[in-house]
Protein backbone atom coordinates (compact mmCIF):
# COMPACT_ATOMS: atom_id res chain seq x y z
CA UNK A 1 0.00 0.00 0.00
CA UNK A 2 2.87 2.36 0.80
CA UNK A 3 4.35 1.77 -2.66
CA UNK A 4 1.09 2.69 -4.33
CA UNK A 5 0.81 5.84 -2.20
CA UNK A 6 4.41 6.83 -3.06
CA UNK A 7 3.86 6.19 -6.78
CA UNK A 8 0.59 8.13 -6.71
CA UNK A 9 2.26 11.06 -4.91
CA UNK A 10 5.13 11.07 -7.41
CA UNK A 11 2.65 11.04 -10.30
CA UNK A 12 0.72 13.99 -8.83
CA UNK A 13 3.95 15.93 -8.22
CA UNK A 14 5.18 15.47 -11.81
CA UNK A 15 1.76 16.27 -13.26
CA UNK A 16 1.53 19.42 -11.13
CA UNK A 17 5.02 20.52 -12.22
CA UNK A 18 4.03 20.06 -15.87
CA UNK A 19 0.92 22.17 -15.33
CA UNK A 20 2.96 24.86 -13.55
CA UNK A 21 5.55 24.73 -16.31
CA UNK A 22 2.80 25.33 -18.90
CA UNK A 23 1.79 28.48 -17.02
CA UNK A 24 5.24 29.96 -17.66
CA UNK A 25 5.06 29.42 -21.43
CA UNK A 26 3.44 31.99 -23.67
CA UNK A 27 3.64 33.68 -27.07
CA UNK A 28 4.69 37.23 -27.83
CA UNK A 29 3.67 38.81 -31.13
CA UNK A 30 5.45 41.65 -32.89
CA UNK A 31 4.55 43.30 -36.18
CA UNK A 32 6.62 45.63 -38.32
CA UNK A 33 6.75 46.60 -41.96
CA UNK A 34 9.29 47.03 -44.73
CA UNK A 35 9.29 48.41 -48.25
CA UNK A 36 10.91 46.73 -51.22
CA UNK A 37 11.46 49.52 -53.68
CA UNK A 38 10.68 49.20 -57.36
CA UNK A 39 13.33 48.49 -59.97
CA UNK A 40 15.73 46.62 -57.71
CA UNK A 41 18.35 44.57 -59.52
CA UNK A 42 17.36 41.10 -60.65
CA UNK A 43 19.41 38.12 -59.39
CA UNK A 44 21.50 40.32 -57.11
CA UNK A 45 21.14 40.13 -53.34
CA UNK A 46 20.01 43.21 -51.46
CA UNK A 47 18.92 43.96 -47.89
CA UNK A 48 15.91 45.73 -46.45
CA UNK A 49 15.98 46.78 -42.79
CA UNK A 50 12.84 47.07 -40.71
CA UNK A 51 12.37 49.97 -38.36
CA UNK A 52 13.22 49.20 -34.72
CA UNK A 53 10.56 47.11 -33.04
CA UNK A 54 9.88 48.07 -29.43
CA UNK A 55 9.62 44.90 -27.41
CA UNK A 56 7.96 46.23 -24.26
CA UNK A 57 9.30 42.96 -22.91
CA UNK A 58 9.22 44.04 -19.26
CA UNK A 59 5.48 44.72 -19.36
CA UNK A 60 4.81 41.64 -21.51
CA UNK A 61 6.71 39.45 -19.06
CA UNK A 62 4.91 41.06 -16.11
CA UNK A 63 1.54 40.48 -17.81
CA UNK A 64 2.49 36.79 -18.03
CA UNK A 65 3.58 36.67 -14.37
CA UNK A 66 7.32 36.47 -14.96
CA UNK A 67 10.40 38.69 -15.16
CA UNK A 68 13.20 39.23 -17.64
CA UNK A 69 15.70 37.40 -15.42
CA UNK A 70 13.45 34.30 -15.32
CA UNK A 71 13.28 33.83 -19.09
CA UNK A 72 14.93 30.57 -20.08
CA UNK A 73 14.29 30.51 -23.80
CA UNK A 74 12.67 32.50 -26.62
CA UNK A 75 12.29 31.06 -30.11
CA UNK A 76 10.67 32.32 -33.27
CA UNK A 77 7.58 30.19 -33.87
CA UNK A 78 6.10 31.92 -36.94
CA UNK A 79 7.13 34.57 -39.43
CA UNK A 80 4.66 35.66 -42.08
CA UNK A 81 5.02 38.33 -44.78
CA UNK A 82 1.96 40.02 -46.26
CA UNK A 83 2.04 42.48 -49.16
CA UNK A 84 -0.30 45.37 -48.35
CA UNK A 85 0.39 47.46 -51.46
CA UNK A 86 0.13 47.24 -54.37
CA UNK A 87 -3.30 45.63 -54.05
CA UNK A 88 -2.50 43.07 -56.74
CA UNK A 89 1.06 42.45 -55.49
CA UNK A 90 2.44 38.98 -54.92
CA UNK A 91 5.78 37.42 -53.98
CA UNK A 92 6.51 35.85 -57.36
CA UNK A 93 9.29 38.41 -57.86
CA UNK A 94 11.32 36.74 -55.08
CA UNK A 95 13.80 33.99 -55.71
CA UNK A 96 14.85 33.63 -52.06
CA UNK A 97 14.60 35.45 -48.74
CA UNK A 98 16.47 35.22 -45.45
CA UNK A 99 15.50 37.08 -42.28
CA UNK A 100 17.99 38.11 -39.61
CA UNK A 101 17.31 39.56 -36.17
CA UNK A 102 19.57 42.27 -34.79
CA UNK A 103 19.79 44.24 -31.57
CA UNK A 104 22.27 46.64 -30.03
CA UNK A 105 25.46 44.90 -28.96
CA UNK A 106 24.52 41.55 -30.53
CA UNK A 107 25.52 39.95 -33.82
CA UNK A 108 22.87 39.41 -36.49
CA UNK A 109 21.39 35.90 -36.42
CA UNK A 110 19.42 34.22 -39.22
CA UNK A 111 16.01 33.24 -37.84
CA UNK A 112 13.94 32.37 -40.94
CA UNK A 113 14.17 31.81 -44.67
CA UNK A 114 12.55 30.57 -47.82
CA UNK A 115 14.54 29.34 -50.78
CA UNK A 116 13.17 28.82 -54.27
CA UNK A 117 9.99 30.83 -53.85
CA UNK A 118 7.33 29.17 -56.06
CA UNK A 119 5.82 31.09 -58.98
CA UNK A 120 2.35 30.27 -57.63
CA UNK A 121 2.74 32.23 -54.38
CA UNK A 122 0.27 35.05 -53.70
CA UNK A 123 0.48 38.11 -51.39
CA UNK A 124 1.18 36.07 -48.23
CA UNK A 125 4.16 33.88 -47.52
CA UNK A 126 5.15 31.84 -44.45
CA UNK A 127 8.85 31.37 -43.86
CA UNK A 128 10.64 28.40 -42.37
CA UNK A 129 11.84 29.35 -38.89
CA UNK A 130 15.02 28.11 -37.22
CA UNK A 131 15.10 26.55 -33.77
CA UNK A 132 17.43 29.13 -32.21
CA UNK A 133 17.25 30.66 -28.73
CA UNK A 134 17.02 34.44 -29.28
CA UNK A 135 16.06 35.56 -25.77
CA UNK A 136 18.91 38.11 -25.65
CA UNK A 137 17.39 39.97 -28.62
CA UNK A 138 13.80 40.01 -27.33
CA UNK A 139 14.88 41.02 -23.82
CA UNK A 140 16.38 44.22 -25.30
CA UNK A 141 14.23 47.35 -25.53
CA UNK A 142 14.23 47.15 -29.34
CA UNK A 143 15.26 44.80 -32.11
CA UNK A 144 15.08 44.98 -35.88
CA UNK A 145 14.71 42.53 -38.71
CA UNK A 146 16.86 42.53 -41.81
CA UNK A 147 15.47 40.88 -44.94
CA UNK A 148 18.13 39.68 -47.37
CA UNK A 149 16.46 38.98 -50.67
CA UNK A 150 17.26 37.90 -54.19
CA UNK A 151 14.68 38.71 -56.86
CA UNK A 152 14.15 36.95 -60.17
CA UNK A 153 11.74 39.53 -61.65
CA UNK A 154 11.73 43.32 -61.88
CA UNK A 155 8.97 45.05 -59.93
CA UNK A 156 7.68 48.38 -61.16
CA UNK A 157 5.98 49.51 -57.94
CA UNK A 158 7.17 49.73 -54.35
CA UNK A 159 5.93 46.75 -52.36
CA UNK A 160 4.87 47.51 -48.78
CA UNK A 161 5.11 44.39 -46.67
CA UNK A 162 3.82 43.65 -43.18
CA UNK A 163 6.06 41.34 -41.18
CA UNK A 164 4.16 39.37 -38.54
CA UNK A 165 6.11 37.35 -35.97
CA UNK A 166 5.18 35.06 -33.10
CA UNK A 167 7.82 34.22 -30.49
CA UNK A 168 7.48 31.35 -28.01
CA UNK A 169 8.66 32.26 -24.51
CA UNK A 170 9.58 29.78 -21.78
CA UNK A 171 10.29 31.13 -18.29
CA UNK A 172 11.51 29.39 -15.15
CA UNK A 173 8.91 28.03 -12.76
CA UNK A 174 8.79 30.23 -9.66
CA UNK A 175 12.37 31.27 -10.29
CA UNK A 176 13.79 27.74 -9.99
Amino acid sequence: MKKILVLFSAFIAFTSCDKLDDLTKFDMEFDTSVVIESAVNVNLPFSVQSPDVETNSESEFEFNDTRKDLIEDIRLRELKLIITTPDDGDFTFLESLEVFISAEGLEDVKIASIMDVPDTVDNTIDLETFDIDIKDYIKKDTFSLKLETVTDKVITEDHHIDVETVFFVDAKILGI
